[in-house]
């Protein structure tokens, strides 16, 4: 579940900051982001999040938000996978509200360009290292046929055929439409090892997303994926790091929002 519980975290602060916002059911009055073009079915991780806040409420009731729960086990997971680990700031308080239209809005998409991703990530105070570092996480895990069916079926000058064709053939993912749930690892080389295979992949033109192969395609952070390929210890860092200024992103604090006695429902 590490790679699911980093993504949840990612997700959710991506939406109206790191509030809890993506636990939400729908209701009869509210739309929410569970169900969103890049959430729907592939987001992962809602009942390790609500095993722990049942816990929690055990112990100490009405203390510790949903959204610093979701916080806490993104930095939790990728120590697991020996990731890097870092001191999570805590105190966020849950909205009590979510969109669906917001997450569309606000979530990257695996056909993004860099100029779209680097854009995106600026509205929320990242720039083009935390970019690349962010998008680091995808050294583990794994996406569906659906996300990386155009890419694997397009013969383009990006793609390695081998990989390519490994992708269509073997997985199956091929250009008729049909596998759509078919998963292959965003990290070929080492699926389940938080390391820095993931940028040597780009290099090699094998990142499965096009939104990862963009990320070393003659452009700007070519030179961030190089530094990040010649020395894993600045990756791991700046992952650190990039982390925590994401888990700053708009949080609820003081009488904001409120403290949820389960997580995908308001009180």
């Amino acid at each position: 579940m590490a790679a699911s519980l980093i993504r949840l975290h990612f997700h959710d602060c991506f939406v109206q900051g790191c509030d809890g916002s993506v636990l939400l059911d729908d209701t009869s009055s509210m739309t929410g982001e569970k169900n969103s073009l890049n959430n729907a079915n592939s987001l992962r991780g809602f009942d390790v999040i609500e095993n722990v806040k049942s816990q929690v409420e055990s112990r100490c009731p009405g203390i510790v938000s949903c959204a610093d729960i979701v916080a806490i086990a993104a930095r939790d997971a990728s120590a697991a996978v020996a990731g890097p680990s870092w001191t999570v700031k805590l105190g966020r308080r849950d909205s009590l509200t979510a969109s669906r239209d917001l997450a569309d809005q606000n979530l990257p998409r695996f056909t993004n360009t860099l100029s779209e991703l680097t854009s995106l990530f600026s509205s929320k105070n990242l720039n083009q290292r935390d970019l690349v570092a962010l998008s680091g996480s995808h050294t583990i895990g794994q996406a569906r046929c659906f996300s990386f069916r155009a890419r694997v079926n397009s013969n383009a000058s990006d793609i390695d055929p081998e990989f390519a064709r490994t992708r269509r053939d073997d997985l199956p993912c091929p250009a008729d439409g049909s596998g759509n749930a078919n998963l292959a690892p965003l990290d070929v080389t080492t699926p389940n090892t938080f390391d820095n295979s993931y940028f040597r992949n780009l290099v090699n033109k094998k990142g499965l997303l096009q939104s990862d192969q963009v990320l070393f395609s003659g452009g700007s952070t070519d030179s961030i994926v190089n530094q990040y390929i010649r020395d894993s210890s600045i990756f791991r860092s700046d992952f650190a790091a990039a982390m925590v200024k994401m888990g700053d992103l708009s949080p609820l604090t003081g009488s904001q929002g409120e403290i949820r006695r389960v997580c995908n429902v308001v009180n």
